[in-house]
């Protein structure tokens, strides 16, 4: 069975990977062989995919920000497009990545409406408060998609509604969370006391959060650091592109901080007594690890106003763990409020107030239970194996 994936950025190659590995196993049990070619990184390719084009160094929110990918993004949308057509799959599987993945959909509704097309982890219009825009990306998304299978019970409840073919399974970072050391055994892989701080920064997952996000989180770091002489920072590496870029910037705040890469990301976010944060997948990882975090989101000026001012757009919350739960249970601070002085008074605040900390914790209990059982990226293959062999 040839299955084609595609998906975008460093969240997307994660989710894919563990797709991957998931139809390897159920494709394993049924005697089916697999050919799994792929847009996506390095860690799907490890994972046994075949990558036409690596998009995970290709990810970008807002306008100008986009630019430096259009041309990269057609580049690679022309390869995948040239396969599909000289080597049609039984089957497409589409994992976030909007823009580029709906215009596949697209292409294989036009040129090969037989094979199905699976849409995983579909577009959040359901979290969304533009109704001209939720409605043409809705349409969009059903109309190139034989099956959704969504990550969130609302997701499911509104795909549903509008008159998709969806399943919920769950949120694959449930299965992820199987990976991550428990506490103590990461704190002592990283050689932390019991009395040290270790607080994680996580900057960047693409080039524009350097530029925007990066400042604003090293400076409250820097704040910390002189509050608390026992801390230590410990960066995660999300791309090895940026990592010149961090350790030029750890040396300019003179902070005391450790970039890592591999397993030891996974050892950093467990044995973090704080995040500060991008707004990303790696939220959810963080709630699911019970780990304080204070989240940040920003854009260039020109691509908010033109947001908030032309195309009214709003969403209730930035970060994942908000917007499953639909209430406030992490700070997060967005454009403008994203400053040096709220992140470190945030911070400071849940390193000094246990009442805080335990009430995050206790918030990130209560939304876990919107997130499904484990289970779930075999859940999602065996849909699609048995959709495609049916």
């Amino acid at each position: 069975m040839r299955i084609f994936i595609s998906t975008g950025e460093v969240s997307g190659d994660l989710q894919g990977t563990l797709l991957v590995e998931a139809l390897q196993r159920q494709a394993a049990s049924r005697g089916v062989e697999l050919e799994i070619v792929a847009l996506g990184g390095e860690k799907m390719h490890q994972a046994g995919a075949k990558i036409l084009g690596n998009t995970s160094k290709i990810g970008s929110m807002g306008l100008l920000e986009a630019l430096p990918y259009v041309l990269p993004t057609m580049r690679v949308q022309r390869r995948a497009l040239d396969y599909l057509r000289e080597n049609p799959p039984d089957v497409v599987i589409l994992i976030d990545y909007m823009g580029p993945n709906l215009s596949i959909g697209a292409y294989m509704r036009r040129h090969l409406p037989h094979v199905p097309v699976f849409y995983y982890i579909a577009p959040q219009a359901w979290a969304a408060s533009v109704r001209v825009i939720t409605a043409q990306t809705t349409s969009k998304v059903i109309s190139v998609s034989d099956k959704l299978l969504a990550i969130f019970p609302e997701e499911e409840k509104y795909y549903q509604k509008h008159g998709a073919d969806v399943t919920w399974v769950g949120h694959p970072l449930i299965d992820r969370m199987e990976e991550f050391p428990a506490r103590e055994e990461a704190r002592t892989e990283l050689g932390i006391g019991g009395d040290d701080l270790c607080v994680a920064l996580l900057p960047a997952s693409r080039r524009q959060e350097l530029k925007y996000l990066l400042p604003v989180i090293f400076g409250a770091a820097a704040k910390i650091q002189a509050q608390f002489p026992q801390v230590k920072f410990w960066i995660p590496l999300s791309l090895d592109v940026y990592r010149d870029a961090i350790a030029k910037s750890i040396h300019r705040y003179k902070l005391n901080a450790t970039i890592v890469s591999g397993e030891q990301q996974k050892q950093v976010l467990a044995a973090a007594d704080l995040a500060l944060t991008k707004c990303g997948t790696v939220n959810l990882e963080l709630a699911l690890l019970k780990i304080p975090q204070v989240v940040l989101y920003r854009v260039s000026p020109l691509t908010y106003w033109v947001a908030k001012n032309i195309l009214n757009i709003s969403i209730p919350f930035a970060s994942p763990p908000n917007l499953v739960a639909m209430r406030a249970i992490v700070p997060e601070f967005i454009q403008t409020a994203a400053t040096v002085d709220n992140i470190t008074q945030t911070a400071i605040a849940l390193l000094t107030n246990p009442t805080l900390k335990a009430q995050m914790q206790a918030d990130y209990q209560q939304m876990r239970t919107q997130l499904g059982e484990p289970g779930v990226c075999d859940r999602a293959a065996t849909a699609i194996l048995e959709y495609v062999q049916y």
